[in-house]
C-alpha cells in the first residue's frame, strides 16, 4: 500500500490543474488517468468540435459571400484536410496537458483504472494487468461522463456515431440523422449539414433546447430549417434496420409512423456519469437515480474527504464549471478559504451560428419564482453591426429587476453571442444596473454598442 495526500481520479479539466497545483504546494499526489490525459474537452469536446465547426462556418460564408459582393465560385470541402487540422490541434493540447503533469515534481501520472477497495483506498488495474495498491488523506473523484445510450432495436447493428465516435468519420455522411435536439446534437447537425451532409434531427418533445425560453427555442429552429436542416419534433425512433450506410430509421409521430433512409445515426440524447466502475458502496458514496456523485456545495461527498469534481457530480456539464469546482475546493483546502457553489454564475455558449450565449435567469426561470422584472429584447437586424456585417439572425435579451434594475440573467442568440453575453455577465458580477449600460459609452461598431439600444426597450416606471 502506497500512501499520498491526495489522490486524483481523472485527468480532466478539474483534476489537472487540482494535481499540479497540490503537488506544486508540497503534497505528494497522484493522478489516475484510464484513457487519456485531457478529458473530455480536449480530446472529444470543446477542442475538436469547436476547430471543426470554425471549418463548417469558413465553407458557409464562402457560399454565402455573394451577398457582399464576392463571388468565391464553387465551395469544396477537403474533410482530410478537416480532420488532419483538428486531430493536430487536439494532439498539441493534449501533449501540453500530459506534459505539464509529468514535469510537475512531487506528482505521479498513473495510466490505470481505479477503483474503491476500502474507505480511502483504490485499486488501480495497469495495463500489463499489474495492480497497484493505493491511499490518501484526499481523494477527487474526476471522472466525468459518457454519452447515454438508448434502448433501441437494431441500434447495435446500425453502427450508431456519439459524440466521441463521429470525430473519427474519415468521410462526409450523405444523410447523417440525430436523434436529439439539443446543444450536443445541434452542433454537430448544423456543422456536417455545412460539410454537405444531408441532416435530419429527431426531437422526442415539442421543441428542439426545451431549456431555453420558447422564443429562443422557435427563433433557433426557423434559423436552421431556413438553413436547409430537417427538424422533427414529438418523433421518436422505433427501430432500426439495414446495414450501416443504409439504414432504414423507423419513427413514430402523432401522425402515425414513417420509414426515413440514412447513411448514419448519431446519438446526441444526453450524458451518463462514469461511476459505474468506481465501486462507490466500498466507501459508503452516495449518488443519485442517474449515478451523478452527490455532493454539498463545498463539492465534498457524505465521506469526509472525498470530493466529486466536474460532470460526475451532476453539476451544469462545462468545462469551465468543472474548473471552477477545482477553484473551490483548492482554495478552501489550501488557502482556509470558504467558497462554494452556492452563488456562483453559470454561463455557457452553444456554438451553432449564429451563437447563443447563456447567464442568469431566463424569462422562464423568472416568472417560475415570481420575481418582478422587465425584458428588454432587440432583434439583430436592428443591430447596425449586424446589417454591415450581413449577421441579422437572431436577436438579443435580457430579464432586468424592476426595482433595483439589476440584471438578472441574458440570452444572446447573435454572431458573436458568447462575446456579447460576457460583457452582460461583467455587468452582473460587478452589480452594474441595466440604466448604467443603456447610457454607457460603447466604441461604435460594434455588437455590444448595441446593449444601449437593447436597455433603450425598457421604459423607467
Amino acid at each position: 500500500m502506497k500512501h499520498y495526500d491526495a489522490i486524483i481520479i481523472g485527468a480532466g479539466q478539474a483534476g489537472i490543474p487540482l494535481a499540479k497545483k497540490l503537488a506544486e504546494a508540497g503534497k505528494k499526489t497522484a493522478i489516475i488517468e484510464e484513457r487519456i490525459v485531457g478529458g473530455t474537452c480536449i480530446n472529444d469536446g470543446c477542442t475538436p468540435t469547436k476547430t471543426m465547426i470554425a471549418s463548417g462556418h469558413a465553407a458557409y460564408q464562402a457560399r454565402m459571400a455573394g451577398k457582399l459582393g464576392v463571388e468565391t465560385g464553387t465551395v469544396r470541402v477537403d474533410f482530410k484536410a478537416i480532420k488532419k487540422r483538428k486531430d493536430e490541434i487536439v494532439d498539441s493540447f493534449q501533449q501540453g496537458a500530459q506534459k505539464g503533469l509529468e514535469s510537475t515534481k512531487g506528482l505521479d501520472l498513473i495510466h490505470g483504472s481505479a477503483t474503491f477497495s476500502g474507505a480511502k483506498e483504490l485499486t488501480v488495474s495497469l495495463a500489463g494487468g499489474e495492480k497497484l495498491l493505493l491511499s490518501a488523506d484526499w481523494i477527487f473523484i474526476n471522472t466525468g461522463a459518457k454519452p447515454t445510450l438508448p434502448e433501441l432495436p437494431g441500434l447495435t447493428a446500425s453502427n450508431y456515431l456519439t459524440s466521441t465516435t463521429i470525430l473519427d468519420l474519415t468521410e462526409i455522411p450523405e444523410h447523417l440523422v440525430v436523434l436529439g435536439g439539443n446543444y450536443i446534437g445541434l452542433e454537430f447537425a448544423q456543422l456536417f449539414h455545412r460539410l454537405g451532409s444531408k441532416v435530419t434531427i429527431i426531437e422526442k418533445s415539442a421543441r428542439i433546447i426545451g431549456r431555453e425560453d420558447e422564443d429562443v427555442s422557435a427563433e433557433l429552429t426557423e434559423i436552421l430549417r431556413d438553413e436547409g436542416l430537417l427538424i422533427r419534433t414529438n418523433t421518436t425512433i422505433q427501430e432500426i434496420e439495414g446495414p450501416a450506410k443504409a439504414l432504414k430509421i423507423q419513427l413514430k409521430s402523432a401522425n402515425g409512423t414513417s420509414v426515413i433512409k440514412a447513411s448514419h445515426l448519431l446519438i446526441a440524447i444526453g450524458r451518463t456519469p462514469n461511476t459505474s466502475s468506481l465501486n462507490l458502496d466500498i466507501p459508503g458514496i452516495k449518488t443519485d437515480q442517474k449515478g451523478y456523485i452527490l455532493v454539498n456545495d463545498k463539492l465534498e461527498t457524505d465521506v469526509k474527504g472525498i470530493y466529486a469534481l466536474g460532470d460526475v457530480n451532476g453539476g451544469p456539464a462545462f468545462t469551465h464549471i468543472s474548473y471552477h469546482d477545482f477553484t473551490i475546493v483548492y482554495r478552501n483546502l489550501m488557502e482556509k478559504g470558504n467558497f462554494s457553489t452556492a452563488d456562483r454564475q453559470t454561463p455557457y455558449c452553444l456554438f451553432t451560428d449564429p451563437q447563443l450565449g447563456r447567464v442568469g435567469l431566463s424569462e422562464t426561470a423568472a416568472k417560475a419564482k415570481g420575481l418582478d422584472f422587465l425584458v428588454a429584447k432587440i432583434p439583430m437586424t436592428q443591430v447596425a453591426r449586424g446589417i454591415e456585417t450581413a449577421q441579422t439572425l437572431g436577436f438579443m435579451k435580457a430579464v432586468v429587476d424592476r426595482k433595483s434594475k439589476q440584471i438578472l440573467g441574458a440570452c444572446i442568440l447573435a454572431a458573436e453571442g458568447g462575446e456579447i453575453m460576457a460583457v452582460l455577465q461583467m455587468a452582473m458580477l460587478g452589480g452594474i444596473t441595466y440604466d448604467k449600460i443603456r447610457y454607457g459609452v460603447f466604441a461604435h461598431p460594434t455588437f455590444s454598442e448595441s446593449l444601449n439600444n437593447l436597455f433603450m426597450g425598457i421604459k423607467d416606471e
